[in-house]
């Protein structure tokens, strides 16, 4: 089996011109999607606080977008892996060009005894891509470890939905012990044994507050596979998930032109004196950090001596001085 047999022949590189910049236009509308959504959400701020908070929201959001393509290629890949070898073994146990097959003995022997470790194995393997994707190859920086773990959640929910469609639809692969996987994934991620009710409750919220990401990359990969089908550029006979897959690709390839080419930068214009706020910031966390290694935990007086630098001591009329006057008098 080679690889060609699952690929489009006819698919030739004019025409996957036109399919990159087909995957291009519709990232870049679900960002703007996305952007004017946050648009309504800092309506009712005002002056520099509504820049910051519109720049800095938008950064974030954008990059879970990224993170969903990402995760959701990740996912794939193992979804898609599993679908190529139970085929290689279903045409090797039907006979079919058993001289072709016939190096194939080693993997039978393996898909037959201890397909379970391999699909473990292959989880393994697209987490490992998840994490080279997203940072290396696309660095994000701008959300942290938990909201990328929310994220990745959602890209699982995402491809159960494609693999339940695919059932609906009749493609000839058997999805269900994919889809019983992910499955195990997520109640892991939701249930586990030193949890709590409130852990369990602030996954749901988290899940939710991101549903967004996983309705707008239903609708781009819907789309995308309906223009990709629908032209050729994909064929039905390598089973629609392949061909998922391979729409993933280009919409992965889009995101990573539009993260190093800077171009959102022209949309998302960063505030004045952003950049010197935020290394003042970061010179004030620095500080607390020496602050609490010496043991200054509560800053104690640095309130008093900001109000004697305001003057406030000036206004009030140093009150205390004259009390301790008095006592230098009944002293003496």
């Amino acid at each position: 089996m080679t690889v060609d047999a699952y690929l489009n022949p006819d698919f030739t590189w004019d025409k996957k011109l036109i399919f990159f910049l087909m995957a291009f236009v519709m990232v870049i509308m679900c960002i703007s999607m996305i952007l004017g959504g946050i648009g309504l959400s800092v309506s009712g701020m005002r002056g520099r606080k509504r820049k910051r908070e519109l720049y800095d929201r938008a950064n974030n959001r954008v990059q879970r977008f990224y993170e969903m393509v990402i995760s959701a290629t990740s996912v794939m890949s193992f979804s898609c892996a599993y679908i190529i070898c139970n085929h290689i073994y279903s045409l090797i146990q039907a006979g079919v060009s058993s001289e072709e097959y016939a190096r194939f003995g080693a993997f039978v022997n393996v898909w037959e005894n201890g397909k379970d470790f391999v699909l473990l194995l292959l989880i393994c393997l697209s987490c490992v891509l998840n994490s080279i994707l997203d940072r290396l190859i696309i660095p994000l920086k701008r959300i942290n470890g938990e909201e990328k773990a929310t994220v990745r959640m959602l890209a699982m929910f995402y491809v159960i939905f494609i693999l339940l469609w695919l059932n609906v639809i009749g493609d000839e692969s058997e999805y269900s012990p994919v889809m019983l996987y992910y499955l195990g994934l997520m109640v892991g991620r939701f249930v586990y044994f030193d949890a709590s009710f409130l852990d369990f409750i602030k996954a749901l919220q988290n899940v939710f507050k991101n549903i967004y990401l996983l309705i707008l990359g239903q609708l781009l990969t819907g789309m995308l596979c309906y223009f990709g089908f629908s032209n050729g550029y994909l064929l039905e006979r390598n089973y629609y998930l392949i061909g998922a897959f391979y729409t993933h690709l280009f919409m992965l390839a889009a995101v990573f032109v539009l993260h190093h080419s800077r171009l959102l930068r022209l949309i998302i214009r960063k505030p004045s004196g952003y950049a010197e706020e935020q290394e003042k910031r970061d010179a004030d966390n620095e500080t607390d950090l020496e602050n609490d290694l010496n043991g200054y935990d509560e800053y104690e007086g640095y309130e008093e001596y900001e109000e004697y630098e305001e003057g406030e001591y000036e206004e009030d009329g140093y009150e205390g001085y004259g009390d301790y006057g008095e006592y230098e008098d009944e002293e003496g």
